[in-house]
């Protein structure tokens, strides 16, 4: 295990995408912190793969759409990282925690559109702000979008709309954080086989064949296709690339 190998925050990291995107991180020798928000037992498995790596990792919980906790959980952070990591600062913040929303613009209620305004928008905003004092200088952030906010489809409308407005603030905080040395990059994935909404594009046959219908490459993503490319972004030949939005998709709907 490398002295000085770089530390990852992980947001979501227990399952799915985000489960990938830390071991791809831990696969390139970076120490990874993820956090989860009710899965604590997926979360646990995910640090005892990755310190089996020969690496270190920690889980913490966190509810990215509740703003009102972040204080208490950078406070968390901070003990985590001077206990657990010998470390002052973490260096990639990995902004991936979601829900799915799939709810015609007519049937969407205000509750729904709070809570996935909180989660996908809110809560990225202002956590990546309240972490800003724990990033190193010339670290990375990277934010996940959807290919959804490229192409449309019935039911996506809000979903959609909060990842574009992800788009367009990391752009902003590219522009901001680059006297830092930061970097600000958006992945964008398209339909992937995992359980997020309820697993439909992976167990619905109709689904899955439909997507891979529309994608260049003939088949519908899989969480190893999107790990690897958030890993990259954190490493040094990644340096150079800033306020980007690179879509995952196998090229869906082109």
């Amino acid at each position: 295990m490398s002295v000085n190998a770089k530390i990852a925050l992980v947001t979501g990291g227990s399952r799915g995408l985000g489960k990938n995107m830390a071991m791809s991180l831990a696969q390139k020798g970076i120490h990874v912190i993820l956090t989860y928000n009710s899965q604590r037992d997926e979360a646990t498995a995910v640090v005892s793969a990755i310190e089996q790596l020969g690496l270190k990792a920690a889980a913490l919980q966190l509810n990215t759409g509740d703003v009102s906790s972040f204080d208490a959980f950078v406070g968390q952070l901070d003990l985590l990282l001077n206990d657990t990591f010998g470390a002052e600062r973490f260096d990639f913040l990995i902004n991936n925690a979601g829900i799915a929303g799939h709810t015609p613009i007519g049937n969407t209620d205000e509750a729904e559109f709070d809570l996935l305004t909180n989660i996908h928008f809110k809560g990225v905003f202002f956590l990546t702000q309240k972490l800003l004092p724990l990033l190193n200088d010339g670290g990375r952030i990277i934010n996940i979008s959807t290919g959804l906010a490229r192409f449309s489809m019935p039911g996506y409308a809000v979903y959609a709309a909060l990842k574009g407005a992800i788009e367009v603030v990391s752009r902003y905080m590219a522009k901001e954080l680059g006297s830092r040395g930061i970097t600000v990059n958006v992945v964008a994935p398209g339909a992937i086989e995992t359980d997020f909404g309820g697993g439909h594009v992976r167990d619905n046959a109709d689904i899955n064949k439909h997507v891979a219908a529309i994608t260049a490459l003939g088949r519908v993503g899989l969480p190893d296709d999107i790990g690897g490319v958030v890993a990259f972004l954190c490493t040094e030949e990644a340096r150079w690339i800033n306020a980007q939005r690179i879509e995952v998709s196998g090229g869906m709907n082109l």
